[in-house]
């Protein structure tokens, strides 16, 4: 009888063991609390691995930190780098296809406040799908943007060494123009029909300023609109036009405003085209685009500067 019992024991424990190993096994991902710059307690992943970007400028921050291998979606005109392009799309950042998004499985996308619409954010939380949400409004709020995604992706120390270096190019431009004996006035025209200009709270109004120059349309209205004879009557001395308008648009619009040859800009040949992608994407490349308008505005201290350097 004691053996007939223990046989028995035995047989019920192994079939309890077969039936526990025959259960699907589920791997729930470690995660974290964090803080995003929104103010909002967002659960992640300990290591995000399917990102998605919900804008280019957080496409470029990404590859900036080396960590373009978890990026598994981004959005239209997320042009740089070039490999950026080639992503899957899932619409622009203004108009967001949700459907696109959840096919790609993320366990997190990065959205940025000024843009996304917060109706899309909301349905993909809704989801399940955490996401972590930005604010940079100026160079010193992307620069503490690259930091918190750095410190997400677990990429501190790349996020370490741009940071160091933006911050040492953005003094070596203070520096040199700080040498300038007169602060010219600059209209900077990011619309043609109409015309439309920038105001104090834009990063290129920042830009400007720090590149050693006056915002001729300075003010409340981030993106005021002209009429010609109010910027022949700013008189600017350097006229910069953005490359947002492309193709043969800048030769025409130059060749427009050359009518009015008392314009400053116009005498002195200072009607010039920039990169819009430099100016207003909140991203590293923000830098060079300080670096470009320094130039543009003051041409003859950086052309002394390279002339010392030149053994």
């Amino acid at each position: 009888m004691n053996n007939l019992y223990r046989n028995s024991r035995l047989t019920t424990g192994l079939l309890i063991a077969l039936s526990i190993l025959a259960l699907p096994t589920f791997v729930v991902a470690e995660g974290r609390t964090v803080r995003d710059q929104l103010g909002r307690v967002v659960s992640i992943p300990l290591t995000p691995q399917r990102i998605i970007a919900l804008a280019p400028s957080i496409t470029e921050i990404i590859f900036a930190l080396d960590q373009a291998h978890r990026l598994k979606g981004v959005t239209q005109y997320s042009d740089y780098p070039e490999a950026a392009s080639i992503l899957p799309k899932v619409g622009s950042y203004v108009h967001l296809d949700v459907e696109k998004i959840v096919a790609l499985q993320p366990d997190l996308c990065i959205a940025v406040k000024d843009g996304n619409p917060l109706t899309v954010i909301h349905r993909l939380e809704s989801l399940d799908i955490p996401v972590y949400a930005v604010d940079p409004r100026n160079l010193a709020a992307v620069m503490d943007t690259v930091t918190e995604i750095g410190a997400v992706l677990g990429s501190q120390d790349r996020a370490e060494e741009i940071v160091a270096d933006m911050r040492r190019r953005i003094e070596t431009v203070r520096t040199t123009v700080a040498k300038a004996r007169r602060i010219p006035g600059v209209f900077f025209q990011i619309g043609i029909a109409p015309i439309v200009a920038v105001g104090t709270h834009t990063f290129i109004h920042e830009l400007i300023v720090m590149a050693g120059g006056r915002n001729l349309t300075e003010g409340p209205l981030p993106y005021p609109r002209l009429s010609k004879e109010q910027v022949i009557g700013l008189a600017p001395d350097v006229f910069i036009i953005t490359s947002m308008e492309r193709g043969g648009v800048f030769d025409k619009v130059k060749a427009e405003w050359k009518r009015w040859p008392d314009m400053p800009a116009v005498k002195n040949d200072r009607i010039v085209l920039a990169d819009s992608n430099l100016l207003d994407r909140a991203s590293p490349r923000l830098v060079n685009g300080l670096e470009l308008l320094a130039r543009l505005i003051h041409p003859e201290l950086f052309e002394a500067e390279s002339k010392r350097g030149t053994p």
